[in-house]
């Protein structure tokens, strides 16, 4: 077990007792780039997980150690300066949005791991964050809510990181539970649990191989693009606050008004908007075909419209659609690379694992690893 791995090294490195936290990657079976649009997103939260051994110690100084990297890192809570590491700039967020926000925080030694994949669109960065945190939270008693830490969370990406991402990743890491997903409200934050009954069907992740950086990829510049259409579509009408605000049919009025590369960018997220919300309903009535042509139709939307999608992860789903037992497929994640998630009926599993390898070696040359998962909780405190 990964958490007894972290407690052995802590109390070799640290000589004491340390407490255990983890926080889960997440899947998003619908609803892509939606998110920082103030739109509708379809999260949940999966059993593979990022681990975190932490004391106290006393002083101002954090210490930290990655047994994924097998490197270690150590600076003052009062200095807080990006690593050139990469990997604790996610804890150095963290802990530079809770001192902005006025919180005292005591210094502490830590090991992280886990066994969420890196670049895989799995969101390693969001359980990371929402996993120290939490902890952070626990060990300085803090009383701040998992919404509070969500927040903290998303700051740290956006500010210290650099990526302008959403919310919908943090949320599903701490908001998370066991067989539901989350139809996320990204304007207000609500939320509505939607059961998940996949027990005839199995959630098989693709990885094209492809690391996608989203810091250095085109994510911020889809952002803007959008602001830029929202903005030229206020002009057009007053009542649209956000692309939350325009449905897919509306976009086509507007057509002829907007650059044509904002349009599509536009139009997508109006489309996957519809799709979300309608594909949560499509799985709590058990329509399961319906929700499949949803999946396919959204990654022709970012293939296609918003412009995100990459050779490897489009081969990855054509391959997919010739498989038996699919239900649907498609790119998951900022894009540029990562996974495809299908879903597929349990009892082609094994033979659509072996084709899709097959195939895609035949084609690109190598082997895609498959990560097969299961809906999980959020983070949370684990007791060995």
């Amino acid at each position: 077990m990964i958490e007894k791995d972290l407690l052995y090294e802590f109390s070799t490195f640290y000589k004491k007792e340390p407490r255990i936290f983890s926080s889960p990657g997440r899947i998003n079976l619908i609803g892509e780039h939606t998110d920082y649009n103030e739109g509708f997103v379809f999260p949940a939260a999966i059993d593979k997980k990022i681990y975190l051994a932490i004391s106290p110690n006393g002083s101002s100084k954090c210490n930290l150690y990655s047994n994924t990297f097998a490197s270690t890192f150590s600076f003052e809570i009062s200095k807080r300066e990006k690593s050139g590491m990469g990997w604790p700039d996610y804890i150095i967020g963290v802990v530079d949005e809770l001192i902005k926000a006025g919180h005292q925080l005591e210094g502490f030694d830590c090991v992280v791991g886990g066994d969420v994949p890196t670049g895989a669109g799995l969101s390693s960065s969001a359980a990371l964050e929402t996993c120290f945190a939490f902890a952070l939270n626990e060990i300085n008693k803090l009383g701040l809510s998992r919404h509070d830490l969500a927040i903290i969370s998303r700051d740290a990406e956006n500010n210290f990181i650099g990526v302008k991402c959403g919310i919908m990743d943090q949320y599903a890491a701490l908001f998370g539970k066991k067989d539901e997903a989350l139809l996320l409200d990204c304007r207000n934050l609500e939320f509505e649990n939607f059961k998940v009954d996949f027990e005839d069907y199995r959630i098989v992740l693709v990885n094209s191989g492809v690391k996608h950086q989203l810091a250095n990829s085109e994510y911020n510049v889809r952002r803007e693009q959008c602001e830029k259409g929202l903005s030229q579509l206020k002009k057009m009408n007053p009542e649209i606050n956000s692309l939350r605000d325009v449905s897919s049919n509306l976009m086509l009025m507007y057509e002829k008004k907007l650059d044509p590369v904002i349009y599509k960018r536009c139009l997508y997220v109006a489309e996957e908007n519809e799709r979300a919300v309608s594909a949560a309903f499509d799985l709590a009535n058990e329509r399961f075909s319906s929700f499949g042509q949803k999946l396919f139709a959204s990654h022709e939307g970012l293939k296609n419209d918003y412009e995100v999608s990459c050779q490897e992860l489009d081969l990855l789903v054509e391959l997919a659609k010739e498989s038996k037992g699919i239900v649907g497929a498609r790119m998951m994640g900022g894009g540029f690379g990562g996974c495809t998630i299908n879903v597929v009926e349990s009892r082609y599993h094994d033979q659509f694992i072996k084709d899709i390898q097959k195939n895609f070696k035949k084609i690109a040359g190598t082997i895609p690893l498959v990560y097969n998962v299961s809906i999980s909780g959020g983070t949370m405190e684990e007791f060995i």
